[in-house]
């Protein structure tokens, strides 16, 4: 069950150092990334997949020490466009087209609507939208996580200004949001582990208007 599994999941707070995430599970998790929804399909994000130990050791520093960055085999650096563009949005445009026969006259009415919408917007309102929809596909990234039995500690500790410049983001146009170290949790040295899951009772969380 999906909730059971939720249940096992937690922010793994030691990692088992010798121990690596099978690259099938993954390409799971990536897969499940991929096939999140975002506003106007636009995904404007990318996700960076990272196992080189010196860069991750160089990322850890910046991430104030977080074992899990190095313990961990995988990071994943979600990544949003920095703003929208008119060649960003004509390039979902013609994926889209191409996976939908051909781009119509009302498919291209539609992307210039959003065109006309997203790209008046100031840079730092369409890099904020950008990071929202980044923060769906985390969601979904971490829920693939707990149905491959792998253990993710999504994270926001860490200097966005020094990840872009140690992995080249902005000169690609993108701008680090959160980051996401996968592997398993370690037998011993996680206060966590064996700790109840805490969550608001139901009648403090749930609103119900019929």
């Amino acid at each position: 069950m999906l909730n059971d599994l939720l249940n096992w999941r937690y922010a793994t707070k030691k990692m088992d150092a010798d121990r690596s995430v099978p690259e099938d599970k993954v390409e799971a998790i990536l897969d499940a990334i991929r096939l999140a929804p975002t506003s106007s399909g636009l995904q404007p994000f990318e996700v960076l997949v990272i196992t080189d130990r010196d860069i991750r050791e160089r990322l850890k520093d910046a991430a104030y020490g977080q074992e899990q960055l190095v313990d961990g085999s995988h990071l994943l650096v979600f990544a949003a466009w920095d703003t929208y563009t008119d060649a960003r949005i004509d390039m979902v445009r013609d994926e889209t087209g191409a996976a939908r026969g051909g781009v119509t006259e009302r498919l291209m009415d539609y992307y210039k609507t959003l065109k006309g919408n997203y790209t008046a917007r100031d840079a730092e309102v369409n890099f904020q939208h950008a990071a929202r929809q980044a923060y769906i596909a985390l969601g979904v990234a971490m829920v693939a996580a707990a149905e491959q039995q792998v253990d993710a500690t999504p994270m926001e500790g860490f200097d966005p200004d020094t990840f872009d410049a140690v992995l080249g983001l902005r000169d690609k146009g993108l701008r680090s949001v959160v980051i996401l170290p996968l592997g398993y949790r370690a037998t011993e040295g996680d206060w966590l582990k064996d700790a109840p899951k805490v969550r608001r009772d139901r009648d403090r969380l749930f609103t119900r208007i019929d």
